[in-house]
């Protein structure tokens, strides 16, 4: 019979990265548990229509500046080197983002373009990344003017559609996502690593969940297991405030609607992923083959739809990052520290932050190298 030492919830970045090297580097037994039927988490993909690998729960490109995190993953993985690139449709145009020197040259007149230009190298530098509402207060008119521009034009709507939230509501950390890039390159992450999984997300998962100290049981929600190993410790990745049964009230999410199509066509559209900050009610659109270099007759694409959280009704993909989130997570981080030292949280929604993939597994390797490979 298999008794854990661990319990690990949920089989995302974070709680596998735990797993694994609970299992391997302190030789104790793990049982990983999640909800969901698969492991992965939002990263989860399966061959779909054409045998395309299609990401369930939308487009997931990994990028890091990490050496540590990337030499850590690759070694459950091969890797496919693939630089990702998004267009926004602007003005009755499909223009690149973030919003760079050729975005420029793209909506505006070249003379105007030129100008603009030349008054971003001066202010701010070559190469420079500048948040858009830093750029607002910026003292030369046509700065101010062009941060005006981007702001309506792209970033505005688009947060609204997301977040369903105007961008000054939000914590400075999501402004500065989308900066606009005083260079040409027409990338949307400049990371040194960028690259996809070469047999996908679901085999990179399996490779590092095989171990002979690990158990998997998905579709296995942690209510049903709480109570039968009591002396196992706890690494809980799900919502922080699910965990404490909303005692302090419910810390709001934003999720996403999932629209999956194909086409009988080699591409639908130039890049990965196209954004309409404007148009329609979805925000976005990619296309699959761009992200896995496969070749088909036909092609996979999903459109995505936010929406709030509704338990029991969707997924919790974002924790929304506002001053009065910040405040209403405060109870629930004092009674996790509690806890420390029989239960620990992280990852996205454990920790109720904004965190990418590299980001999640960075955050497990530092709590497993700063707290827990010294417990026995």
């Amino acid at each position: 019979m298999f008794s854990p030492d661990w319990i690990v919830v949920g089989a995302g970045f974070t709680g596998a990265t735990l797993a694994e090297r609970i299992g391997s580097a302190l030789q104790q037994r793990v049982l990983v548990i999640d909800r969901r039927d698969h492991a992965g988490g939002n990263a989860f993909d399966y061959p779909g229509p054409y045998d395309i690998l299609v990401h369930k729960y939308g487009p997931h490109i990994f990028h890091t500046n990490s050496k540590k995190i990337w030499d850590y993953l690759s070694r459950f993985t091969e890797w496919r080197p693939y630089f990702h690139h998004v267009l926004a449709h602007v003005d009755g145009r499909y223009t690149p983002i973030p919003f760079n020197l050729n975005t420029l040259n793209d909506l505006f007149p070249l003379g105007m373009a030129a100008t603009i230009t030349s008054s971003l190298v001066e202010t701010y530098g070559y190469g420079k990344k500048v948040p858009i509402l830093q750029m607002r207060d910026a003292q030369n008119e046509q700065l101010r003017f062009l941060a005006d521009y981007v702001y309506r034009k792209v970033f505005e709507n688009y947060t609204m559609k997301q977040w369903n939230l105007r961008p000054e509501q939000l914590d400075s950390s999501v402004s500065a996502r989308v900066p606009i890039h005083i260079s040409r390159d027409d990338r949307y992450f400049q990371d040194t690593y960028q690259a996809m999984p070469a047999r996908g997300y679901t085999d990179l998962f399996k490779r590092m969940l095989t171990h002979e100290n690990i158990r998997v049981s998905t579709s296995t929600d942690y209510d049903s297991i709480d109570g039968l190993y009591p002396n196992a410790r706890v690494i809980f990745t799900g919502p922080i405030d699910e965990y404490f049964r909303y005692e302090d009230g419910a810390l709001p999410y934003r999720s996403i609607r999932f629209r999956m199509f194909e086409q009988e066509t080699a591409y639908a559209q130039p890049v990965g992923t196209v954004n309409y900050p404007n148009e329609f009610d979805f925000t976005r659109i990619t296309e699959f083959k761009h992200l896995t270099g496969q070749t088909a007759p036909g092609t996979v694409c999903v459109e995505e739809y936010s929406e709030a959280y509704v338990p029991g009704k969707n997924e919790p993909y974002y924790p929304i990052p506002t001053e009065d989130t910040a405040s209403a997570l405060r109870p629930y981080q004092e009674r996790a520290r509690e806890l420390r030292g029989k239960v620990w949280f992280a990852g996205r929604l454990g920790d109720y932050a904004y965190y990418n993939m590299d980001q999640a597994t960075g955050r497990a390797l530092a709590l497993f190298e700063k707290e827990l490979s010294v417990l026995r």
